[in-house]
């Protein structure tokens, strides 16, 4: 009897045509074909990729490019036939297809739907490969093949701030094993963004630019992202030669691999972002300089950076010298660059005909570079920014270059489409993307729903000017089944039936059926997995983003403000005096912990399964999070009407929930601090470079950005994490401060000066972040017994 992710498949995963293509994709299409590797490399690409991940198996598969489009046409493809036939220690499968992309595309098609295998990122449970069966046993494919038809070309990934979120720590040993996670999900769109300062560095210096002046240019290794985008300079900073060094060697590195797998990768351009120097260097330029973004009060040491008009003519010559740079570097190797002027730095003006003028300027230095650019941009703006990208402007800017010499990321479709309310893009091609995570912030958090059904629609929309899909979160690993599903969606033309395919996915994951589990999914995908309020989910759970507030008295309520248009939308819900922000709560509670009681039941037959333990301890963590908000809610309630006892039982129970969960998050290699500060640490070659990396990996996941001694960085916790070593070390800290001056101002029949609470935990957090001491790199205590345990406490 075949199995159910068997029986699943064969009724949805039926070989479909390729659809009607306009001229338009067909050229879009082309540039996969222009500059990728020979076959011969893509297929030894996809050998070494198996070799890594199954090294078993290295002899089970063969790898054939359609070198002569016999197969896919001149749609983009991959077939799985059987080999017959096939002695002892041969291949027993064929894999043929477009790219190299789409043969690692076709092995983990064929591990997942008739071996039951499971791939994500290591931090997220990592592989199940325990059901595939051994050589010379894997199941047979129908007789006449599996061809899986990519309904539109392209497969995007990553946000312009991943590098810094993300990436930021990463060796080439990280970075190869996410250029096969890619490969094997289907991406063939990746930015590419490491190294970049090495580049402009050099370019700089030819417009005599001085090395010095770069270190006040250039943010810190875990802030070069708003460094790039011009929101920030110097913050973090300086970058060492040898950093600058060590990432243009891995870049290359980077883009080699990419290449080799046929991939496309998507190199940064000029956008106008220049050092101060420039300003004097060249007075008669239009260099302008941009206001405030997020600095406590103003701060120039790093904020104000400087913008080169696109309608000067040293823009071109700027943009035009850089990407000669990285040809000379990395070879002709992409058409595609990513530039986004615009990304929360508004246009001088509104005038279309001006904007049309940058626009134009913009694409101008490309094409000066690379005759054959294509301009790829990120549409947050006109998300984050909709009350100034009004039809006209959008249309300025748009048709600013020649059709089809622009695409344009739909950073937000899952939750905001912008297709729908701009004819779809006014014509421009576009990609559908998952937006879904802010800061890197740990959350279980998707829409399923809208994953599996908004590509599809749009794709199929009247007029669709749809020519990909991709996956844009600003930080990655986690909620892994949100980005399998969204990797799929890559090669699916019809709606996915989200039900059975969690069935499959729950089987695949843990390597069996486990009854329970599968309830406990069901119920995820209704609660947690179902979000449909339009919000943004960035995380601000009390213990993590902890209300710089003075709390309520008998005379004044809990204000909740939810600010969703603010111009630096990162915020989906924003802090002011005297305020509370309401974390983002779409679901249940209740039902979320009875998902909680089905695993813990289902625990003791899983405890030894990486990819369980690692769902268990992130689903006890979601729980309590949400409980501990409560308890916040509880504490404050109390204080605001004089009663000692009710507030220092709830702010007690408050600061044992966040140790409890420190203990919690300690048993699982995933979710421990030390490896975030290890990583940094790492990477770097002199005691001072050391000291600087984990001062900005510290400072990264908590204040962020500058302070006063009685103002918190606007930033603070906005890329806060839950993992152990930070909870106990500085979110309870912080809660425990709090709490014990609010005890004593009731005490003592006193009022709350929130200043005096300000400034000795903002004198903590600076401390703490300058601190070198080390923080456990390896589990501890037992994770099935610990979340047995927590719920027998806090929810039986």
């Amino acid at each position: 009897m075949r199995p159910l992710f068997v029986l699943f498949l064969s009724l949805t995963l039926l070989p479909f045509s390729f659809p009607w293509r306009s001229s338009l994709e067909e050229e879009l299409v082309s540039k996969l074909y222009k500059r990728r590797a020979p076959p011969e490399m893509q297929e030894t690409a996809t050998s070494q990729l198996l070799q890594r991940l199954l090294p078993s198996h290295a002899s089970s598969f063969q790898f054939q490019i359609d070198s002569t489009k016999g197969i896919c046409g001149k749609s983009i493809c991959f077939y799985i036939s059987n080999i017959y036939n096939s002695k002892h220690g041969q291949p027993e499968i064929l894999i043929q297809g477009t790219t190299g992309v789409e043969l690692s595309s076709g092995l983990h098609w064929y591990l997942k739907y008739w071996c039951g295998a499971h791939i994500s990122w290591n931090k997220t449970g990592g592989v199940q490969l325990g059901s595939v069966p051994p050589p010379g046993s894997l199941p047979r494919v129908d007789k006449k093949g599996v061809k899986i038809v990519r309904p539109v070309p392209w497969s995007y990934y990553q946000n312009v701030v991943t590098s810094s979120y993300s990436f930021v720590w990463w060796d080439w040993e990280r970075w190869e094993r996410e250029i096969d996670w890619m490969a094997l999900q289907g991406i063939n769109l990746p930015l590419a963004f490491n190294g970049q300062e090495y580049l402009w560095q050099k370019v700089f210096m030819d417009f005599n630019v001085s090395r010095e002046d770069l270190h006040d240019f250039f943010g810190g290794p875990a802030f070069l992202a708003w460094a790039r985008m011009g929101n920030l300079h110097g913050w973090g900073g300086p970058l060492s030669e040898n950093w600058l060094n060590q990432q243009s060697i891995l870049q290359k590195l980077t883009v080699t691999r990419m290449m080799e797998f046929g991939m496309i990768p998507v190199l940064p351009s000029f956008s106008g972002n220049v050092p101060a120097a420039l300003k004097k260097l060249y007075p008669s330029a239009k260099i302008t300089r941009l206001g405030d973004w997020n600095t406590v009060d103003g701060d120039t040491r790093w904020c104000c950076t400087y913008l080169l008009d696109p309608s000067d003519p040293l823009f071109v010559e700027i943009g035009k010298a850089f990407i000669n740079y990285q040809i000379q570097e990395y070879g002709d190797v992409t058409d595609i660059y990513n530039c986004d002027t615009f990304n929360e730095n508004t246009p001088p003006t509104n005038d279309p005909s001006y904007i049309s003028s940058l626009g134009a300027a913009i694409y101008k230095a490309m094409s000066q570079g690379n005759k054959d650019a294509i301009w790829l941009m990120q549409g947050w703006l006109f998300s984050s920014d909709a009350a100034f990208w009004k039809p006209p402007q959008m249309t300025a800017l748009l048709h600013s270059v020649p059709i089809g010499k622009m695409i344009v990321l739909d950073l937000f479709a899952d939750v905001k489409p912008i297709w729908k309310q701009s004819s779809q893009f006014y014509g421009v091609p576009y990609v559908w993307c998952m937006l879904h995570n802010f800061g890197g912030n740990i959350e279980m958090y998707g829409i399923l729903d809208a994953i599996s059904s908004g590509p599809i629609d749009a794709r199929t929309s009247s007029n669709s000017t749809m020519v990909g899909v991709g996956m844009c979160m600003e930080g990655i690993e986690h909620n892994p089944v949100v980005y399998e599903l969204m990797s799929e969606m890559a090669f699916r033309n019809v709606k996915i039936q989200v039900k059975e395919w969690l069935k499959s996915y729950s089987n695949r994951r843990y390597g069996r059926t486990i009854a329970e589990v599968d309830e406990a999914w069901q119920i995820l995908y209704h609660t947690v997995y179902n979000c449909t309020d339009g919000i943004a989910d960035h995380n601000k759970d009390y213990i993590v983003e902890f209300p710089d507030i003075s709390p309520p008295t008998k005379q004044s309520q809990l204000s909740i403000r939810r600010d969703l248009s603010h111009v630096n939308h990162r915020f989906s819900l924003r802090e002011v005096a005297s305020q509370l922000p309401q974390p983002h709560m779409w679901y249940s509670q209740k039902e979320v912990v009875n998902a909680l009681k089905f695993f813990v039941d289902a625990g003791s037959s899983m405890s030894g399964s990486l990819t369980f333990r690692y769902d268990l301890v992130d689903l006890t963590r979601q729980a309590l999070s949400k409980l501990a908000n409560q308890v916040y809610l509880d504490a404050l309630t109390a204080y605001g009407v004089n009663n000692l006892n009710t507030f220092t039982f709830h702010s007690q129970k408050f600061l044992g929930i966040i140790k409890d969960l420190d203990t919690l998050l300690a048993s699982d290699d995933n979710f421990l601090l030390g490896n975030w500060l290890e990583d940094a640490k790492n990477l770097a070659m002199t005691t001072s470079e050391r000291k600087q990396y984990e001062w900005n990996a510290r400072t990264q996941v908590t204040m962020w950005y500058d302070n006063t001694k009685i103002n918190q960085s606007k930033l603070h916790d906005y890329a806060n994490k839950y993992w152990s070593g930070l909870l106990k070390d500085y979110y309870l800290p912080r809660a425990s401060t709090y709490f014990n001056l609010l005890s004593q101002s009731l005490k003592e029949n006193k009022s709350f000066k929130i200043e005096e609470w300000r400034a000795p935990w903002i004198s903590y957090s600076n401390t703490w972040q300058s601190r070198t001491n080390n923080y456990s790199v390896k589990a501890i205590g037992d994770a099935f017994a610990i979340s047995k345990s927590l719920f027998r406490k806090y929810f039986s």
